[in-house]
Order: C-alpha cells, then sequence, then structure tokens
C-alpha cells in the first residue's frame, strides 16, 4: 500500500486522534469527516478497535504498511515488551529524530529533509528517512541547508524537544542522547492493541 499524502486533519478526524500530536486537527471539528456532519458512530468489535490503533500509529509515523510490519517483526525479536520495543523503534528512525529535534515541524516535512540529503548523521550525508539512529549520534542540518528559511522557522517556533534528544539550535546540529523511554512518548497510544493485532 503507497504511503498517503491527502489531508492529514481528514485522516486525524476518520481515527479520532491527533496524527500531528498537536489536537489542532480536533479541537473545531471532533466527528468522523463525511457530508452527512456529525453522525453517531458505530461500535467497534475488538479487532477493529486493534486495527484502528494500528492506523493511528501507522499515520502519526507516515510510513507504509510493509515498512511498519517488518519494523514489528524486528522489535518482537528484541528482548523486553514488544510493544515498547516497537515505538522506540519508531523513534530512533532518521526522520522520527530530525522531527524531535526541532529542525521540522511535521514528521513530513522532516522525511522531505532528509530525502532531499539536508541531513548528515556523525558528519555524513544519510538521504534515507527509515535509517535506524544509534543513541549517541550527532544529527545535523548540512551547511548547503543552514540557509533554508524552512527550518529557521521550526527551530524559531515555541517547539520543545524531548529529553532524550539535545539541541544546539545556533550550530543547526543535535545528539540522540538515548532511546527513549515509554513515558517520554505519546501516552494515547495502546501499544498492546497492536501486538493483539499482529498476534491474533
Amino acid at each position: 500500500m503507497a504511503r498517503y499524502t491527502g489531508p492529514v486533519w481528514k485522516k486525524s478526524r476518520r481515527l479520532s486522534f491527533s496524527v500531528l500530536e498537536t489536537g489542532e486537527e480536533l479541537k473545531k471539528r471532533t466527528y468522523a469527516p463525511g457530508q452527512h456532519g456529525p453522525t453517531k458512530r458505530i461500535k467497534l468489535s475488538g479487532y477493529g478497535t486493534q486495527l484502528r490503533e494500528k492506523q493511528r500509529v501507522r499515520n502519526m509515523y507516515g510510513i507504509t504498511e510493509r515498512q511498519f510490519h517488518n519494523l514489528f517483526e524486528k522489535a518482537q525479536k528484541m528482548d523486553g515488551m514488544a510493544g515498547v520495543n516497537f515505538l522506540v523503534l519508531l523513534e530512533s528512525r532518521l526522520d522520527s529524530i530530525v522531527y524531535r529535534m526541532g529542525f521540522a515541524r511535521t514528521r513530513r516535512a522532516a522525511r522531505q529533509l532528509v530525502n532531499h540529503g539536508h541531513i548528515a548523521v556523525n558528519g555524513k550525508k544519510v538521504d534515507i528517512p527509515s535509517a535506524l539512529i544509534e543513541a549517541g549520534s550527532v544529527i545535523s542540518v548540512r551547511d548547503n541547508a543552514k540557509n533554508m528559511q524552512v527550518i529557521k522557522d521550526s527551530l524559531d517556533s515555541n517547539y520543545v524537544a524531548p529529553a532524550f534528544v539535545t539541541v544546539d539550535k545556533e550550530n543547526m546540529k543535535g545528539t540522540f542522547d538515548r532511546i527513549p523511554e515509554r513515558s517520554e512518548l505519546n501516552q494515547e497510544i495502546n501499544e498492546s492493541l497492536i501486538v493483539e493485532y499482529y498476534n491474533r
């Protein structure tokens, strides 16, 4: 299945979940999209609830179904809880880290920065958004991109980076200090439902 490129707010309303993690999408209209306006939501089955949770997380990180499933299989082979491992792997992707450091306002924008070769990892250009980054790595904006207005605007916003990354806004670089703890990630996500979905 191809990556979704349509309206993010409409997808958030369909899933009753803020894909951008800001909550802005659901402030004005909390109901699902459609020409008939607010309608009564159909009660979901157990499978439906699991599927919706999977779709929420997949759309939040903006990755394809195959990437999502392959990453989950990798998480299952790791020590510890599969659901937590899975979220940690998603947050360890280069596009996620670029977004968390505030170099881009959305994950979609962060993925584009990486794709276009504007990001370096430990001094080397990396243009693969799905690349898994190890703790201690230094992520920086390459010299030829430091004058990009979109990056400057993002860094000038009031965004506060999470505790697992350190950001030097002046030099446009940061360090992925450690893998995030579950308490530092989105609390609305119920990762156990995703584990149940794939293990059904």
